[in-house]
């Protein structure tokens, strides 16, 4: 299962729209560029198991 999410660029602040796989696990850190100024941005991906909202968070990738 897919679910829908976004997430603010850690470098120039636009919104990237994401989905996330459910398969991955309730908590993922995985790598995104951003769609506008295409830097790395890695994120902090939790899933609540219970209602399956989507909390992202992004920092500077290093």
């Amino acid at each position: 299962m897919q679910l829908p999410a976004e997430f603010r660029c850690a470098f120039c602040g636009e919104r990237n729209p994401i989905t996330v796989a459910l398969d991955g696990g309730l908590q993922q850190s995985p790598i995104e560029d951003c769609q506008v100024c295409c830097n790395p941005n890695l994120l902090f991906i939790r899933i609540d198991e219970a209602t399956l909202a989507v909390e992202v968070d992004a920092d500077c990738s290093s």
